[in-house]
């Protein structure tokens, strides 16, 4: 079952996400739990991740470059603890 993501790596995520983006919307869900005996996994959760944001910040952009900025508003989390991110990233009006 899939889990509103809220321990220290989500948290730290949604507030770099938050920061960078200023999003109308965003839903980070844990999705670790699913990939246990997969490559990436950490019996600690908090390693694979599905993103829904809704940002103004996303007008005209396509999907690689709205990926890029959430890549980039991540920063090292997606070289250290983040395995797998699973994005839909759209800009208002778009859903």
């Amino acid at each position: 079952m899939n889990a509103l993501a809220t321990g220290p790596v989500a948290t730290e995520m949604l507030r770099r996400l938050n920061s960078a983006l200023q999003p109308s919307r965003i839903e980070l869900v844990d999705d670790s739990e699913q990939h246990r005996g997969h490559g990436g996994y950490n019996p600690a959760g908090e390693s694979h991740f599905s993103l829904f944001v809704e940002s103004a910040a996303f007008s005209g952009k396509n999907r690689v470059e709205r990926q890029r900025m959430i890549y980039r508003a991540l920063g090292d989390m997606m070289h250290a603890r983040v395995h797998a991110l699973s994005i839909r990233a759209a800009a208002p009006g778009e859903g």
